[in-house]
């Protein structure tokens, strides 16, 4: 296990040298998100003074309306992830089809990401995030990014709150930073994190309940409330998963009348979020099949979710299959 207060980018060379053929270039990479993320919670900090709240006037590929403080974070991450040259393409939640990197036109992984995940709850200072995936590059062209999600070889999130934090895996354990601006950079303070096998929240918006397709649903929330569970929901899935995570218990987003087959990205939300709480020890399901297992028809595909501790998510499946 690593030692606490270790910085972000020791720590991602170290997991390097564990890999005697690695070429470095993931660790560029990473180190590249990191930037911009650090780029990103500077005006996340200073939204309310720097005029980067409030709608941008446009209405993005998801036909939601696009936040001043989406754009620019897109915009950020799109300017380094580029810049690095350690991405062959790039997918964003905010736009129709993938960039080519002409810098990683012989790069090795392409990396599909939400630039500013919650951004609904941008003007209420509610926290937000990050959200990235990134993959093997395995060809030329879209089949780059229609890979199931257990492909995975690296993913995280950036959450700006209370305290910046970024929390990642490669596959082997899953590890927190938080954001010291003193020193301007994430140091280790929740290394290998473990989801606990059974938490006492569940997350999920019960307002919607008279919509969801699947009543049996109902039935299982029903059984949490006997069970003494507590309800939270913050609206930004980067936050609940994050608390569920850390605190174990349930987090949902099921298909309704109007989101036939969910709310949530598959590639740039559900997989990501999904890997990282296997690592976690945790589990996932879109309530018919583990979401690590989806594979995605196209970039922006939408999947039921829920995900967390393996207690929660069994009791899940055994009412809902």
């Amino acid at each position: 296990m690593a030692d606490k207060g270790m910085d972000l980018n020791r720590f991602i060379l170290e997991e390097e040298r564990k890999h005697p053929s690695a070429s470095g270039s993931l660790s560029l990479a990473l180190m590249a998100i990191e930037s911009a993320a650090k780029i990103i919670a500077s005006h996340v900090r200073m939204a309310g003074l720097a005029d980067v709240l409030g709608q941008a006037g446009k209405v993005n590929v998801q036909g939601e309306e696009v936040q001043k403080l989406d754009e620019l974070s897109n915009t950020v991450m799109l300017q380094h992830l580029l810049d690095s040259g350690q991405f062959y393409a790039l997918a964003s939640e905010e736009l129709n089809e993938p960039v080519y990197s002409h810098k990683g036109k012989d790069a090795k992984y392409v990396i599909a990401f939400d630039p500013l995940d919650g951004s609904s709850n941008i003007d209420v200072n509610v926290s937000i995030g990050t959200i990235f995936s990134i993959h093997r590059r395995i060809g030329d062209g879209i089949e780059n990014f229609l890979q199931e999600g257990y492909k995975q070889v690296a993913a995280g999130y950036i959450i700006y709150g209370s305290s910046v934090m970024f929390v990642l895996t490669t596959g082997n354990g899953v590890n927190g930073f938080t954001y010291d601006p003193a020193v301007g950079m994430f140091l280790l303070s929740h290394p290998d994190i473990k989801i606990p096998e059974k938490g006492k929240i569940y997350s999920i918006n019960e307002a919607n309940a008279y919509k969801w397709t699947d009543q049996s649903l109902i039935k299982y929330i029903d059984q949490l409330k006997e069970e003494g569970y507590t309800s939270r929901y913050i609206g930004s899935m980067v936050a609940d998963v994050h608390r569920t995570l850390i605190k174990g218990g349930m987090f949902g987003y099921p298909a309704d009348r109007k989101n036939s087959s969910g709310k949530l990205r598959l590639l740039y939300e559900a997989a990501p979020m999904a890997y990282i709480i296997r690592q976690a020890g945790g589990r996932s399901t879109t309530g018919k099949m583990d979401i690590l297992e989806v594979k995605p028809e196209n970039i922006h595909q939408r999947v039921p979710v829920f995900i967390g501790s393996k207690k929660e998510i069994d009791q899940l499946i055994d009412f809902i299959s």
